[in-house]
This record gives structure tokens, C-alpha cells and sequence, in this order.
């Protein structure tokens, strides 16, 4: 049994869960230190034996010098910038917090949806001059309902999107890694490891939301030959990292109408500059890299944190542990 001796921790927790968390490590000694104040970080790593971060943020050369450190766990979803070729090499134990936001990243994804079936652009324009109909194709607009939806990655947020989209009676293909059964609400899954690839799902959907995490092997994942290979009327969907798909390519398919649209809320350089040709596109929408938050959310993480805790000290496997496969070098 794994013994835990001493916690170092940059959450800014409300009273409450902060209580819950420390009383999840008891009985090792819980430092709570401001991330701002790099010494104070410094020192504490050099103590303890477990970190749990507010963000990713951190030097990585901190936890590489502490020499008691062997498991880092940081308040949040994705971990690229923390999925570096030393820390695995360290051997330290790393995890996050995937799951906590899962359900409202995937009614992230819907809205984008909604809104392009919608047409709610024109539909605002129109209400602003109080026109009522009028509206340009009104006639073809579609609903969800019997459009094909592909999803790529199922982890938290592609599972709860795939049973959403099922109850919205869309038709839901899935691509992951890993060889499983089809989750809930996942008509056709295909596998990389059992020779799956992205390319069908890709030609068959009409509507493909980006759900992967970012690692050297999903960098730029969707570029020019994805992009060319998709229909001509469908939509993407990024809820992931923005350097999963190639932006520049992105962009020039928007321009020349070689896809319907995208629905982005993630992109390769965050604020999004002014300057990009992405803002302007009238088939874009854009979200900045922002989800309204579960009204349990902080609640969710701490479960998930306390439930490592438990399963660390049993030598179990660990929730959302990442590994060197999903390193990211860029």
C-alpha cells in the first residue's frame, strides 16, 4: 500500500471543497500555496510527495528537481503542456480532471449545431428588422434529426455528446484508439487498434465534432486531405485543442466553401488574434475557448481527486491517468 506523507496544492477552491479535499488526503499534511509565488511553489514541491494544481502552467522544471514527488495531478481536462518527454521520463504518475465539464462540452457541441441548422445569424438579422420569414433557403433548412454526426475521440465529452445526439435522433459514428464495444448511443465505432481509421467516418458525416485530447499523434490530425475528404455541406465542430486541426488549411476550405462551416472554440493561438481570417468568415461561429460551467462542477472534480486518492494508496489504476502515449513534444 502507497503511503501519502505530504500535499502541495495551487486550487483556489471555494471553503467547502477545499475542506473536502483535504480531508480526502488525510492524514498527510496539506500545504495550500498561491501558484504566483514561484519560491513558495518551489519549496513545497520539494516537500511533498503529491501536487495537485489549479492549471498546467507550472515549470515543468519544478516538479523535474523535486526529488519526493511521485504524483501530479492537474485541475483540468487537457494536459499538453504537462505531457512532455522529461516528465515521463521522471516516471511521475500524471492525471486530470477530464470529466468534470464532460456533459457541458457536449451541449457545447450542440449549440454549434443547432445554431448552423438554424441558421440563427440570419434569423437574428431578421429579427432586429422586424421581418418576419423571408429567410434566404428557408424552405431546405434541416433539422439534427436523421443527419450523421461523427465524433472523434470518446473519451467523457464524445460520450455524453453521443448519447445527446442519439436522443436527437441523429445517426452516431465514433472513432477512438482503443478496441471496445460501441458506448451508449454510438451507432458504428471505429478503432485504430483494430485498424479503424477517421477516413470513413469523415466522408459519411454530415456534422464531425472534435472530441480528442492533444498529443503528438493527434497535432493537426484534421488537415487539407481530412478536410478535402469531407462533404461539401458539413460542418466542424472543435471542443478539443485548436492544434488538432491545421488552421491554415482550415481556413482556406472555409474560404473556397469546400465545407459547410465550422463551429470553433478552441484554436492553435489563444486570445485568437484579432488579425485572423477567422473572425470575419461568415460560416464560422466562435466561442472563446469558453463552456458555461455544470453548477457541480468543482464538486466533480474533488470527487474525482478524492477517488485517485483511494485508488493510489491501493496501488489500483488511476482515473485519467495519461501516459507517454499521449506526449506532446510540440
Amino acid at each position: 500500500m502507497r503511503t501519502i506523507g505530504t500535499v502541495m496544492s495551487t486550487v483556489k477552491y471555494d471553503e467547502i471543497h477545499l475542506e473536502k479535499l483535504k480531508k480526502s488526503f488525510e492524514p498527510a499534511e496539506f500545504i495550500l500555496v498561491d501558484d504566483k509565488d514561484a519560491d513558495a511553489v518551489a519549496k513545497a514541491l520539494g516537500e511533498s510527495d503529491v501536487a495537485v494544481l489549479a492549471n498546467d502552467g507550472i515549470d515543468t522544471r519544478l516538479l523535474l528537481e523535486s526529488r519526493k514527488l511521485k504524483w501530479v495531478h492537474v485541475d483540468r481536462a487537457g494536459m499538453d503542456q504537462i505531457a512532455k518527454p522529461e516528465v515521463f521520463a521522471k516516471g511521475l504518475i500524471l492525471t486530470g480532471s477530464a470529466g468534470r465539464s464532460g456533459p457541458a462540452l457536449a451541449e457545447h457541441a450542440v449549440y454549434f449545431m443547432l445554431d448552423h441548422v438554424y441558421h440563427s445569424d440570419q434569423l437574428y438579422a431578421a429579427q432586429t428588422l422586424h421581418q418576419w420569414g423571408g429567410i434566404r433557403g428557408q424552405r431546405d433548412f434541416l433539422s439534427l434529426c436523421g443527419q450523421t454526426v461523427g465524433i472523434i475521440g470518446l473519451g467523457n465529452t464524445g460520450k455524453e455528446l453521443a448519447v445527446r445526439a442519439k436522443a436527437l435522433g441523429m445517426n452516431v459514428l465514433a472513432y477512438r484508439r482503443r478496441s471496445t464495444e460501441p458506448p451508449e448511443g454510438v451507432d458504428t465505432l471505429y478503432c485504430a487498434e483494430s485498424g479503424g481509421s477517421i477516413d470513413e467516418l469523415i466522408r459519411e458525416s454530415d456534422f464531425i465534432v472534435l472530441a480528442m485530447t492533444l498529443s503528438d499523434k493527434t497535432y493537426h490530425m484534421i488537415g487539407k486531405r481530412e478536410l478535402d475528404m469531407m462533404k461539401p455541406s458539413a460542418y466542424l465542430v472543435n471542443v478539443a485543442r485548436g492544434s488538432v486541426v491545421d488552421e491554415k488549411a482550415l481556413i482556406d476550405a472555409l474560404k473556397e466553401g469546400r465545407i459547410g462551416g465550422a463551429g470553433l472554440d478552441t484554436f492553435g493561438t489563444e486570445p485568437l488574434p484579432p488579425e485572423s481570417p477567422l473572425w470575419d468568415l461568415p460560416n464560422v461561429r466562435i466561442t472563446p475557448h469558453m463552456t458555461p460551467h455544470l453548477p457541480d462542477r468543482i464538486g466533480r472534480a474533488v470527487s474525482i481527486i478524492a477517488e485517485n486518492v483511494r485508488r493510489y494508496r491501493n496501488e489500483e489504476p488511476l482515473l485519467n491517468r495519461i501516459t507517454a502515449e499521449d506526449l506532446y513534444s510540440k
